[in-house]
């Protein structure tokens, strides 16, 4: 990772207008944190080229991997079912 810089950097700002788009709430939070977490990365590699910050840029991936997960889990509580195969045919 010659370029960690520029790595970190596009992660971070990436993570940061994604966490702007969010609703207020947990998630945004955690998002947040998750671009935080880029940002002091990028700025440990600014001053020097080291391997040992990818256990932090994995367990940054890792989180923002769970946020994704959540956002697209099971539907909320009053959310429209799903229509089963043949339902519209049934109304008629």
């Amino acid at each position: 990772m010659s370029d960690a810089f520029d790595y970190f950097r596009a992660y971070a700002v990436r993570a940061l207008c994604k966490a702007r788009s969010m609703p207020r709430g947990r998630m945004k939070h955690l998002q947040l944190a998750a671009a935080r977490i880029y940002n002091l990365l990028k700025k440990e590699a600014a001053y020097s080229p080291n391997t040992q910050h990818l256990e932090d840029f994995r367990a940054a991936q890792k989180l923002e991997a769970s946020l994704d997960r959540r956002d697209h889990g099971p539907p909320a509580k009053g959310a429209f079912a799903p229509v089963r195969p043949g339902a519209e045919r049934e109304a008629c």
